[in-house]
């Protein structure tokens, strides 16, 4: 019996640090989308297109891999259930190819509980 390895928060977040060592920048856009620029050319993009005009808070950051990470946790845990993180490298033959997942749309939502909610059942 094959037994499948579900990936745990944890984990997530240890590789959302080893990408973040090389990450140029990180943008948020305000509500659920997280990036890590991995290159110069990113890094101008998301400079150019999440900024202050284009959402009410931060929406980029430059900084040492911990203050990076610490603002990503305080942008994902500010953000709405549909919240990702991806880091993106320029590949001009297939732009699509230089997206990669570090913590994919839907995980961790078991833990994104109503906080008002008693846990006592009804």
């Amino acid at each position: 019996m094959k037994t499948t390895h579900e990936t745990t928060m944890e984990e997530y977040w240890g590789d959302v640090e080893d990408a973040l060592q090389s990450a140029e920048l990180i943008a948020f856009d305000g509500c659920h989308k997280i990036y890590l620029a991995m290159d110069a050319e990113q890094r101008e993009w998301f400079s150019k297109n999440y900024n202050e005009k284009e959402c009410s808070t931060s929406c980029n950051f430059t900084g040492s891999t911990q203050e990076m990470l610490t603002k990503i946790k305080h942008w994902w845990n500010d953000s709405c259930p549909l919240r990702f993180i991806y880091a993106v490298e320029t590949n001009h033959e297939d732009p699509n190819a230089g997206f990669m997942a570090l913590i994919p749309q839907g995980a961790g939502e078991d833990s994104y509980d109503d906080e008002d909610e008693d846990d006592d059942d009804y």
